[in-house]
């Protein structure tokens, strides 16, 4: 009985793409179960997180940890851009599994790292799916300069100012802070100084705190 899980991943925590992570997880689960040779041992998850870099999913670090203690020996997963868009961490890691005895099958590329051509046809689809993402990532920022060039602003709000729909409109009780710190710092006083006044003032920090 071989022992299989499964990789899961989107890289937005929207609504469309946490249905399509519940889909994938229902799929795998029912496919795995489907096979008589085949025993589910679990998948691994990752909400809301680019796969051009492995340090920040956790459940792909974990899916590495459990392959290192011999708890599976097939890993599958919907495609290559799922596991990895990064091609150097696609080979290292096939290549790591592969040398603890498990398997990477990518689905909808029909690749399977235990076959003896996986790594070349590996290797090509991971170079495209990163040229893909490089793409996806400059048109994303080509959009979102010629929307700044019309006046939207884009990530959290700015202190002093209430962030709205792209646009910026004054909070004028923090707009108050604002002016006391350049008051301050206009006539001498340093940062930590200013800091230092703030805070015998009792004026909080834009989330609360003390500085």
């Amino acid at each position: 009985m071989k022992r299989v899980c499964a990789y899961c991943r989107v890289s937005t925590e929207q609504d469309d793409q946490l249905n399509s992570l519940e889909n994938q997880k229902r799929y795998f689960e029912e496919y795995i179960s489907r096979n008589l040779e085949w025993e589910f041992c679990g998948l691994y998850v990752d909400e809301g997180i680019s796969g051009t870099s492995v340090t920040k999913r956790t459940g792909f670090k974990q899916m590495v940890a459990d392959a290192e203690a011999r708890k599976f020996d097939l890993l599958l997963t919907k495609e290559i851009s799922r596991f990895a868009r990064n091609t150097l961490d696609s080979i290292f890691y096939t290549r790591k599994l592969k040398s603890l005895g498990v398997g990477v099958v990518f689905m909808n590329d029909n690749i399977n790292t235990l076959e003896p051509d996986s790594e070349l046809r590996l290797t090509i689809m991971s170079s495209i799916a990163q040229e893909e993402s490089r793409k996806t990532s400059e048109r994303v920022r080509w959009g979102q300069k010629r929307q700044m060039e019309k006046g939207v602003v884009f990530g959290d709000s700015v202190f002093g100012y209430h962030l709205n729909g792209g646009k910026l409109t004054v909070n004028q009780d923090e707009a108050k802070t604002l002016r006391l710190i350049f008051d301050l710092y206009l006539s001498g006083m340093g940062v930590t100084n200013v800091c230092k006044e703030l805070e015998n003032r009792g004026i909080l920090t834009p989330r609360g705190n003390m500085r």
